[in-house]
């Protein structure tokens, strides 16, 4: 089943599930961007293929909300505001410890594509986010993130420098256990509408399950 959270001619507002990749990787799994067109395909009874654009991305085991472009030109639009840095995404996640009220974190990022690893390293890109602290509970932190860049695997690596490692996270949390789940998860994103210029936020609940829940009310 899939979560649509928004849909005009122009655009898709989606949830992305976790565990499955935004498209087509080496694993050769089934990508949420084929689903989304044969689902479109489908219900709209479309005879040829279907057009949507790609704009940012989230890490395979990871949830939470994106957008997809229904045109060429939405897609250029949409892309542009990506590299000027007017579409804001905001992410929540659970890290380990206890992290100071809020902070900006700022870092070179290098990722090493042969094994999918990303680190630390003053020949890597500018990585930049801000964050605060909601609540600490049980020796995990819950934190709201504002993401300034969106390199690979930012918020992992970044958190996990600073030995706050993400919970569940099986690629830099060294304490996770097998089948635990990464808990990080893609709450919101504002940007302008591509045709209409009118500035537009979408947003969805956190996931109801631990260590999640651990910090319902």
């Amino acid at each position: 089943m899939i979560n649509i959270v928004y849909e005009d001619n122009h655009l898709l507002v989606v949830e992305k599930p976790i565990n499955i990749p935004v498209q087509e990787d080496s694993s050769k799994d089934l990508d949420f961007l084929t689903l989304l067109k044969d689902f479109i395909k489908k219900r709209d009874n479309k005879p040829g293929n279907v057009y949507l654009g790609l704009i940012h991305r989230l890490d395979r085991p990871v949830g939470g909300i994106m957008v997809f472009a229904k045109t060429s030109k939405c897609a250029s639009r949409l892309s542009e505001q990506v590299r000027n840095r007017t579409f804001k995404k905001t992410y929540y996640a659970v890290v380990e410890g206890k992290v100071e009220s809020k902070g900006t974190l700022i870092d070179k990022l290098l990722k090493d594509t042969k094994n999918n690893i990303v680190k630390v390293d003053n020949k890597g890109k500018e990585s930049i986010l801000d964050y605060e602290l909601v609540k600490y509970k049980d020796n995990l932190s819950l934190v709201k993130i504002n993401l300034k860049t969106g390199r690979s695997h930012q918020i992992r690596v970044q958190f996990s420098s600073r030995n706050h490692p993400l919970y569940g996270d099986q690629k830099y949390n060294k304490n996770a256990l097998v089948g635990e789940q990464i808990a990080l998860f893609s709450n919101s994103i504002t940007f302008n509408h591509p045709i209409t210029k009118e500035s537009l936020t979408f947003e969805i609940d956190l996931p109801n399950r631990k260590p999640w829940n651990i910090f319902k009310v």
